[in-house]
Parts: structure tokens; sequence; C-alpha cells
């Protein structure tokens, strides 16, 4: 078969949402017919299969944000994977799929059988399916031959060769990585039965990495074995890319999640997230032990000196020609329309955002930025109407980063050109390189870019009023135990300042006692689900701590004390305050009087105004990450990291971003908030630990009350 070509068929896939008119759902593939109006696309669905190829058939109209392109050769191998939802895994994975697309005659992959994962050489790409019409489509899949584990191929008698979809292949292993030695012979090959299949002779070769077996990579592949360093020598850390070799001499790959020492253990081990399922994994536990959280069948613990640095990621100074990166990553086209995308919904947050290369990329350090502005638009419904599209179209700043936050909502990714433009209209040329806080810049971005007033109203003792974007805390390390929850961090820190909340914020952003990446005044912090701020709010009825009536005094001296619920405010109404004060260890307290709002009965009940924590910044060694609560499923949370990896050097790459489920948060934060403290979060799960290690800014909510 000749080299394939792109073919400028208007071929489609639907990744998300469902079509306003007809069968389109997400997976299914179709060809553009028309465009009925700007951004809704007329398609025909492409069904069928059995002995004949896929006719397209009415589809219906979908919107084009909806969908992703697609070469006829990826059309055609997606085609032949089922269920229809099977296909967005494979194309989630675009090194992957990438590299399936460019298979050739020989090529050694991995694929999925019921033994379980098993190597095998490509042999012939299928053409499955009879041609009836001109508009049909074959399916493409691979007739493979699989390899002994003492890499010779299986001497049993020759009979029909197993075909496989895209889907069943989980790894494509580069040339050098073949065995040496390692040589196919033909085999005979029959028809299968129940499908009319055609075999395609010579299958093509588009610059693929996997190239066939030749004699000249025997020098190849010992050239870069010898540059594979030696664990001894080399510092693997959370996040490191890794290859382990099984005891049947296959190769895995997968990026180290956990570090540490397993319970019943005595040296350092690796918790790894696989590139594919493998039989006998977990999904991040070890012996009965939760370490970290992944899919199910990809968490493989070793001891960290089974573990060597990902040789197809390694440069080697051989002065052989190497694959370099391009500059920047493929990115899918965007269209920006009119309307203006809503927040992410719950049901459609894993399929659209969690994998490699989502969220925002980041370039040259513009990790505050990226963490923050995801933290802040890519699921909240407060914050929902800020980006509207400006009335004043004057403004390319607002209308840049309606563009982010659009693309962010619709497609799940943001470039870095995009999000560099935006930096560039900032005003400030270190906006551009340099390393800013988030708080710098969220104050720029509310007061400029949205043209804001503060998001906080604060009222001294002394009346004075003054405005903020965000609330720093403010306290002594001795006023708070040794692991404080953000709600008596605002307590005390309100209390110690004399402050009050004018009203009831929409939008709460606290930022921790910790001054840069070096200081932090607690080694861990618990978040707090919800804020109760009923007793910060200034003029506000406030109930008794003790007998529930309507409170006339507070005691900041009370704030601390073991036998009234140290961390809690501590308001009284006239009765409860003197017997309160009468104990002898409260009679120097200095109680002062609250301002009571007129005409409220002594005995109304108090309604408390609550916040729901949706989002933390957390910074470790000068790089910030964000968690994103996504919906209201208490384990609705993500992790984002706009530099999780990169590809290539300095001069020649660009950064991965990276979005993971983080189902496991949910897990601790449903107990009770007063037994947390009291949990052993010594060797939590490895996300876990960053949340309570490492938090530098909790992002709070009223969804009653959005800001416009």
């Amino acid at each position: 078969m000749e080299n394939k070509t792109v073919v400028k068929d208007k071929l489609f896939i639907v990744i998300r949402g469902k079509s306003r008119k007809g069968f389109f759902c997400r997976g299914c593939i179709g060809r553009v017919e028309a465009e009925v109006q700007r951004g809704e696309l007329l398609g025909l669905l492409y069904s069928g299969g059995g002995s004949s190829a896929v006719s397209p058939k009415s589809g219906g109209i979908v919107r084009r944000e909806d969908t992703y392109p697609l070469t006829r050769h990826q059309a055609q191998l997606l085609l032949f994977i089922s269920p229809a939802s099977k296909r967005l895994d494979l194309l989630c994975n675009p090194q992957l799929f990438s590299a399936i697309c460019a298979l050739s005659q020989g090529d050694l992959v991995v694929v999925k059988h019921k033994k379980g994962h098993l190597p095998a050489l490509v042999k012939n790409l299928m053409e499955i399916g009879r041609k009836e019409g001109k508009d049909d489509l074959h399916m493409l899949g691979f007739e493979v031959e699989s390899v002994d584990s003492d890499n010779n191929f299986s001497s049993k008698k020759p009979s029909p060769l197993p075909l496989f979809s895209a889907a069943d292949i989980v790894q494509v292993v580069p040339s050098y990585s073949v065995p040496l030695g390692l040589h196919w012979k033909d085999g005979q090959c029959g028809g299968l039965n129940k499908k009319a299949v055609t075999r395609i002779n010579s299958m093509p070769n588009i610059g693929s990495h996997a190239r066939p077996l030749r004699e000249s990579h025997t020098e190849q592949s010992r050239a870069i074995q010898s540059q594979i360093p030696n664990t001894s020598h080399v510092h693997l850390e959370v996040g490191s890319l890794v290859e382990v070799v099984s005891n049947s001499g296959i190769t895995v790959y997968g990026v180290i999640q956990w570090l540490g020492v397993p319970e019943g253990k005595t040296n350092e081990w690796a918790g790894i997230e696989l590139d594919y399922e493998v039989n006998g994994c977990s999904d991040g536990k070890y012996g009965g032990q939760r370490y970290f959280t992944c899919k199910g069948n990809r968490a493989l613990f070793v001891p960290v000196t089974k573990c060597s640095p990902d040789s197809r990621f390694l440069c080697n100074s051989t002065g052989m020609e190497t694959p370099k990166p391009n500059d920047t990553p493929p990115v899918p086209p965007f269209e920006d329309l009119e309307e203006d995308a809503p927040p992410v919904p719950e049901s459609e947050a894993l399929s659209l955002l969690v994998g490699r290369m989502k969220g925002i990329q980041g370039h040259i350090n513009s990790c505050y930025l990226d963490a923050t502005l995801f933290s802040l638009f890519s699921s909240s419904v407060t914050l929902d109407n800020l980006c509207q599209k400006p009335a004043d179209t004057e403004q390319p700043i607002a209308c840049s980063l309606r563009k982010i936050v659009n693309r962010l909502r619709r497609q799940g990714f943001v470039p870095a050109e995009s999000v560099m433009n935006f930096r560039k209209e900032l005003g400030c040329d270190t906006f551009r390189t340099e390393e800013k806080d988030p708080e710098e810049f969220i104050t720029v971005l509310f007061q400029k870019v949205l043209c804001m007033e503060p998001l906080l109203k604060l009222r001294s003792r002394q009346e004075e009023s003054q405005g903020a974007y965000t609330f720093q805390i403010f306290l002594e390390k001795e006023q708070m135990g040794k692991m404080p929850t953000v709600q008596q961090l605002l307590d005390t820190s309100c209390l110690s300042g004399d402050l009050k909340f004018e009203e009831m914020p929409s939008c709460l952003m606290v930022q921790m006692p910790r001054f840069g990446n070096k200081y932090k005044m607690f080694s861990h912090i618990i978040p707090s689900t919800e804020l109760d701020i009923t007793d910060l709010l200034y003029n506000s009825p406030r109930e008794c701590f003790i007998c529930g009536h309507l409170a006339e005094y507070e005691c900041l001296q009370c704030l601390p004390d073991r036998k009234l619920q140290p961390g809690r405010i501590k308001q009284y109404c006239s009765t409860c305050k003197t017997q309160v004060h009468t104990h002898p260890s409260r009679q120097g307290h200095s109680p002062k009087a609250l301002s009571v709002p007129a005409g409220v009965a002594s005995d109304s009940p108090v309604p408390r105004h609550m916040m729901q924590l949706f989002a933390v910044l957390c910074i470790q060694t000068s790089h910030y990450v964000s968690f994103v609560k996504y919906g209201p499923d208490p384990h609705s949370w993500l992790f984002f990291d706009s530099m999780a990896d990169r590809c290539g050097d300095d001069q020649h790459g660009y950064n991965i971003p990276e979005i993971r489920a983080c189902p496991e948060l949910g897990d601790f934060l449903s107990q009770p908030e007063e037994e947390l403290p009291f949990s052993n979060p010594s060797q939590p799960p490895e996300l876990l630990r960053r949340l309570l290690c490492d938090s530098y800014m909790f992002f709070y909510q009223n969804p009653a009350t959005p800001l416009s």
C-alpha cells in the first residue's frame, strides 16, 4: 500500500455534548455536509459494520466546538473501536494515538489480550468490510503476531493471526528498544470469520519513530543503552518518568506518583502510574493503604531501585540523529463564538479536562497566573458572568481573558501563546518574564481587567472601612494549635486585628500565613470545606455561644480556651457573659460590646452565613499548582499543574500541562473537621500531602450571590 496522504474529507468526532437535532453523541464519527449557521455543522453519521464497510447515514446538527477534526486514516482506525466512548479515551492520549497512526510492518507493540498485556509484531493493516458505496469508509485494524517471553516467535501450528483495534494497542515500542536478534518470519494468514477482511500488502511509514528492525539498529541500540544511567546515581522524585522491566522481560512505562516506605517494608518504594492497564496492578492502593489515586490496574508499587529513567526521553551524545521536539505542540483549531461558554459541568469535567496537555499551558514563570486563572474560571459558578463579552470592544485585555476562559471551558486546553498575549496586555513587562505572587496578579485582574471594586469591605473597631481583593491572615503562632483549620485561622485573624466584614462577600480568597516559598508558619493546614462567617459580619445578629439567644458581647481572650471549644469565636448574651467570666481563669478577660441590630428579639433564630470552598492554590519550591472542586460531589476534585512535564530542552521545547482527578481528597475532607487534626497525615497520598503542607490561598464562594 502506498504512503498515506491526508485526504481532505471533512471528518470529525464528537468530543462533548449532544447534537441539537439528530443522533450524534460523544464518540460518534461523522462527515460535514454543510455549515448551517455560524458555529453549527450539519453532518452525516457513520454507522454500520458487520461484513460491510461503514456507511454515512442521517446524523444531525452539532456545534463545531463540540467536534474534533480527523484525517481519513484516523477516522478509519477509530471506527473499528467499540463502544464509541472508548474512541475518546484513545484520542485523549495524543502521543500514543499518533504513534499508532504511524505504525509500520514489523513494529513492536504491546496489545491487550485475555491473557494480559502481550508483546507482538505488527504484520498487516487490515481493511474491514466490503465497500458498497463511494462514500463508505473501511474500518482499519491491525493483524499482529505474538512474541514469546524469550523473544522468539511461537512455533505453534500456523493459524489465522488475531485482529486488534487501535484501542487494543497500549504501547508502541520505539525501534531502539527492540531486543537485539529479534527477527520476524512470514506466517500463513487466512481470512477471519464473520467479517470481510482485505489485507493491505505494504503498510505505510509516515515519519514514524518506530521503524522496522534493520542491521544498523545493533549499534544504535548499544549506543542508547550506554546512555541509560545507573539508577544509583540518578535522583528520582515524584513526577519522574520511569521504566520498569517486568519478570517476563517486558518494559512498562509510567510516572512516579508516590515515594516512601510502605507499611511492612524497610526500604524506599515507588508508586508508579503506568501508561496503560496491567493485570494485577491497583488503583493506587498497596497493602490496603491508599497512596495515590489513578485508574484501575495502573498503579504499580516496586522498590525504587527497580526504576530507571524513561529511556524513550533520554538524549544521547553519540552523534546520531535524534528526533527534536517542536517549539510548540500541535494545537487543535479554535473558533471563538459569540456565545460565552458556561463553566464545565461536573458530568463532563473528567472527560474534557483530565489528562496531559490539558488545562492552561505554562511558559516562562507563568505558573502563578495559570493556576489562578484555572482556579477562578474553570468550574466556578460564582465567577461565571465576570468574563461575559465586554460591551466596550476597545478593551483588548478583557477580550483576551474571555477567549482564554471560553477555550478552557470548550476544549479543555489553552496554549501558552494565548496566555502570553494576555500577559503582554497586563501593562507591566515583569508579568511576561518574572515570577509573581498570585495576590498581585489577582489585584490587577479584578481592578484593571475586570474593572471591579474591591471584593471585600472590611471595617475595624475605629469605624474605618477599607477595601481588599484578598484577605491576608495575620496572627501569632502561639494563638493556634499545630494543625489549624482555615476557619480557625480566619476567626483568630479577624478578632486579633479587630476586623469585620461589612457585608457577605460573593468571593473570598484567604491567603495563608507564609512568606515566599521558604517560610510557612504551620507545617499543615486543614482545609475548611465550608466557612461560617456569621460571627465575622459587622452589625449582624449573632447567637450566644452558650444559650443561643442574641449575643451582646464578644471576647477575644476566650478564643483559645480549651474548655470552651478552642479556636471558635466566643460571643455571649449579658447573662452568659457574666457567668462564664466568674471563672478564676477568665476574670482578667475584657469582653467587648457588640453592635446589636435594632428590632431583633433576643430569642430570634440567627441564620448562618456559609461560604463553600471551590479551589486551593499551593506552592512548592516557587512553583504554583491548584486544586479545584468541579462539582457538588465530595470527591469531585482536580489537581492542575501547568508545567507538569516538558518536551525538549529550554531552547527547543514546550511545557506539558496536566490535570489529574484526585477523589482521595474527598475521602479525607469528608471526615468531621474537628477530627481531621487527629488523623495521621504522616504518610498521606502525595496529592493530599501537597494540599495539607503547601497551601497558599483558599478560594471560597457564595453561589447564591454571583459576582457581576
